[in-house]
């Protein structure tokens, strides 16, 4: 019986050919509403120091259950200790951090409560899957027939017996992730959970930690594929050196970027130029029929082109991605940068070719 004292059903999953199984919860709304309410991830002027380096600085926000929340940063940012911390791996140096109310260390029963997937690797090497599983389940009085469950959910079956250590990323990064589901809790912190997995693996990720969020969980997910978490994710929480720098849905935060351009297809797009830029309207080409305007929305541009007669083949507006947003808001917080050593190099190579 699960933390939640609920049935277990196995439903499958098929996505572009993926086929993978799910537990699907079936609880009253009551119990749906207490377990939203214990399950919330909150931090509160949270700091943690090293001597003088400050790599988490009086960091607030909260993560709610039934959407993902991704947890995003350049390197150094302070995302892992922040983690670390929220499972009480690292002392605050100031302020709190708890899941439903509680610290990790007082919740009554960790793995049914709080699954985590912080380092892969952290397993006995000398072990195999199956027997790494059930030694965690054996400290939670888990069954073995839920042992089996995410052996088959994570796609490890046919290596269950196999040493856990000849295991390339990976397959590590999936009994990670099996044994942050073991207890089937009702909050899940995973550190850069994709880590080593081919597209089928990332595709199926994706599709368990929605379908986990639709339940009614708390998903907190770090990673540094933006292009998969705008995929995944509903909500971020962006950082930089520690601080707090956006707590936002993902839509929000893309509409942030710097980028705000129509591109517009005309077989008369030079014609369109000039009456556009006869109104300090920002256009450039990309091709004998393609324009990319700036400082004005589509409806404006398809006025101006209606007004003289001019066909459009495409009039699309173009939004920043989440990469290039991310980019935008945190180019001030990067620790790290090879910008100016790149510079440096390719000058360093023009100099030596003349």
């Amino acid at each position: 019986m699960t933390a939640y004292d609920r049935k277990m059903s196995l439903a499958a999953v098929e996505a572009s050919g993926l086929r993978s199984v799910v537990s699907i919860m079936t609880p009253d709304s009551r119990r749906h509403d207490e377990m939203r309410r214990l399950h919330v991830i909150e931090a509160r002027g949270l700091t943690k120091r090293y001597g003088d380096k400050v790599a988490v600085d009086d960091l607030t926000f909260t993560v709610r259950p039934g959407i993902v929340t991704g947890f995003l940063g350049p390197n150094g940012a302070g995302k892992s200790t922040t983690m670390r911390m929220l499972l009480g791996l690292d002392a605050p140096s100031a302020g709190t951090a708890t899941i439903g109310g509680r610290r990790y260390a007082d919740q009554p029963a960790p793995l049914r409560e709080v699954g985590a997937l912080l380092e892969a690797k952290a397993i006995h090497t000398g072990r195999s899957a199956r027997n790494h599983l059930l030694a965690l389940a054996a400290t939670t009085g888990i069954s073995k027939r839920r042992v089996q469950e995410v052996i088959d959910l994570v796609g490890l079956t046919d290596v269950a017996a196999k040493r856990a250590g000849g295991f390339s990323l990976g397959m590590g990064q999936r009994l990670g992730i099996a044994s942050a589901l073991l207890g089937d809790p009702g909050t899940l912190i995973l550190d850069e959970p994709v880590n080593g997995l081919d597209p089928e693996g990332i595709l199926w990720i994706r599709n368990l930690l929605k379908a986990l969020a639709a339940e009614g969980r708390t998903i907190f997910v770090s990673s540094h594929l933006m292009s998969e978490m705008a995929l995944t994710a509903s909500h971020l929480i962006v950082i930089g050196r520690g601080r707090l720098i956006a707590d936002m849905s993902v839509q929000e935060l893309m509409s942030m970027g710097a980028r705000d351009q129509v591109r517009v297809r005309t077989p008369q797009a030079s014609e369109l130029r000039k009456l556009l830029a006869a109104d300090g309207v920002v256009v450039t080409g990309q091709g004998d029929d393609v324009l990319e305007v700036s400082g004005v929305d589509s409806a404006y541009i398809g006025a101006v082109a209606a007004r003289s007669q001019i066909a459009l083949v495409e009039l699309t507006p173009q939004q920043a991605s989440l990469e290039e947003a991310f980019m935008e808001i945190t180019r001030d917080s990067v620790e790290f940068t090879t910008h100016d050593t790149v510079e440096a190099g390719l000058a360093a190579a023009g100099r030596s070719a003349s």
